[in-house]
């Protein structure tokens, strides 16, 4: 098929000044979507909720938790050991806590849980997680806080034989907040758990 051989249009014949404005005009829209961006348009360095404003949250005051622990009658809840931190990096305070069941002999079994704040202000605080199940018969010694971390070491007993007074296996954990939730890390088995 060949071109008509009719007159030349006048649109179709670019000239220097057409593509100078077309440039310009180009130059200037992205200028503008450089300079104007929403809002949210910057990197986030971290997927964490971001902090409440305002004045520092209390941690959770773990006396004032109610525990599930069955405990033997006339005998309540006692908290062994405790430690605060952001846990979560949500901007307030958690608090983990060693309880048991007061006992003036032997050593019960321990739980070890992590407390929120409270639902509504003078509510007492709510257990986010369980990390270790008093229904397990561990006991827990050397709790601590490691940076936004705690650990503690766990010990148990290899069978129903063996006295609750002397636990004959140990291991330590960690219990990092990692992806939404508390994962335990346990370190190198000693007797493992």
């Amino acid at each position: 098929m060949q071109p008509s051989a009719g007159p030349a249009l006048p649109h179709t014949h670019s000239r220097a000044v057409h593509w100078i404005t077309t440039a310009a005009a180009l130059g200037a829209l992205v200028a503008a979507v450089a300079v104007v961006q929403p809002a949210d348009a910057s990197p986030k360095a971290d997927a964490r909720p971001p902090a409440p404003s305002g004045p520092p949250v209390p941690a959770p005051d773990p006396h004032a938790a109610t525990y599930p622990l069955t405990c033997a009658p006339g005998a309540k809840a006692e908290v062994i050991s405790q430690v605060s931190a952001d846990f979560d990096g949500d901007g307030r305070p958690e608090t983990a806590v060693v309880v048991r069941c007061h006992s003036d002999t032997g050593t019960p079994p321990s739980g070890v849980y992590v407390l929120s704040a409270p639902a509504h202000p003078g509510g007492a605080p709510t257990i986010a997680v369980t990390l270790v199940n008093p229904k397990d018969d561990r006991q827990i010694s050397d709790f601590r806080l490691d940076g936004d971390s705690v650990k503690a070491t766990v010990l148990g007993f290899s069978s129903d034989d063996t006295p609750r007074c002397c636990p004959d296996l140990k291991r330590t954990y960690t219990w990092e907040w990692r992806d939404g939730r508390y994962v335990a890390l346990p370190g190198p088995a000693s007797n493992a758990i």
